[in-house]
């Protein structure tokens, strides 16, 4: 019994740590334990996504997020390969705050590098983009070879999948309520305001 009890613990451990390193992985800016967590999972490449974070995140983050009363994860759940590859690019940087000015200006200038189905001229693109935020063409380069960070990114999408049972970007939850009506900051305040 005894043994049994050990192996349940070692099991119960790993799961933890597991679920711990995941957890880390996610693109989070707020107080951990902010009141509200938004967690929204969004493709790089969906331009639903990039109205959303440019329609509300930036009042979200000024209203709510940098007061403490709200926890924002973005969440990865890309559509294709260009879209993976943007995410991976966005995790190249290591500071949590360009981390997000990376994201936005991917989500600005989306019209701009998610064209045509040639991947190493959108990889180009998405460079000129990311050495605008500290980071090199080498370690840019560096990052979308490291399978790791591609199966991290995936391994995120295929757990949110199973979870969430979700069926578009972005799927946006509030403290795990799914959010579903209009995408406008007007009508997303409401439902904060609701939850405070």
């Amino acid at each position: 019994m005894k043994e049994i009890n050990k192996y349940l613990q070692i099991v119960f451990y790993l799961l933890f740590a597991l679920t711990a390193q995941v957890e880390g992985k996610i693109l989070s800016m707020g107080k951990p334990d902010a009141k509200i967590t938004i967690k929204v999972f969004s493709s790089l490449t969906c331009p639903h996504c990039a109205n959303f974070h440019n329609a509300v995140f930036n009042n979200l983050k000024k209203d709510y997020i940098d007061k403490g009363l709200v926890r924002f994860e973005h969440h990865p759940f890309p559509l294709d390969l260009a879209a993976l590859n943007a995410e991976i690019v966005v995790r190249c940087q290591t500071d949590n705050n360009k981390k997000f000015e990376l994201l936005e200006e991917i989500y600005n200038k989306q019209k701009f590098w998610a064209v045509g189905s040639d991947i190493n001229k959108i990889n180009g693109l998405i460079k000129q983009i990311g050495v605008n935020f500290s980071l090199t063409e080498e370690k840019m380069n560096e990052c979308l070879k490291d399978n790791s960070a591609q199966d991290d990114i995936l391994n995120q999408r295929i757990e949110a999948q199973k979870k969430y049972k979700i069926e578009s970007t972005p799927t946006i939850l509030v403290n795990g309520k799914k959010y579903t009506s209009e995408i406008n900051y007007k009508a997303f305040k409401k439902i904060i305001d609701k939850n405070l």
